[in-house]
């Protein structure tokens, strides 16, 4: 059985500046992005320094994930992986 790799990638060590709309324009030249999440802090709103970045093909996740991760962004070298999916079946106790 083949696995299916996935779309969407895991992006950390970002500023905590940075914005929804940078980090699209950051990955955008890779292929089409479905969406874009950064993920806050409840509190303050201020991004924590890490989201995901979905794209509509796996081909492009993964020219993204190739060209992006260990890249200096903002004077912060960024980690790029794919994002771990859960699977509901592997969830059953």
């Amino acid at each position: 059985m083949a696995r299916r790799v996935s779309s969407e990638l895991f992006v950390s060590r970002l500023s905590f500046y940075i914005t929804t709309g940078e980090l699209e324009k950051l990955f955008s030249p890779f292929g089409l992005i479905e969406e874009v999440r950064l993920v806050k802090d409840p509190r303050t709103q201020r991004p924590k320094g890490f989201g995901f970045v979905k794209y509509a093909r796996e081909i492009d996740a993964k020219n993204a994930l190739k060209a992006m991760n260990g890249r200096v962004v903002n004077s912060r070298l960024i980690f790029v992986e794919l994002a771990k999916t859960t699977n509901p079946a592997d969830t059953s106790s």
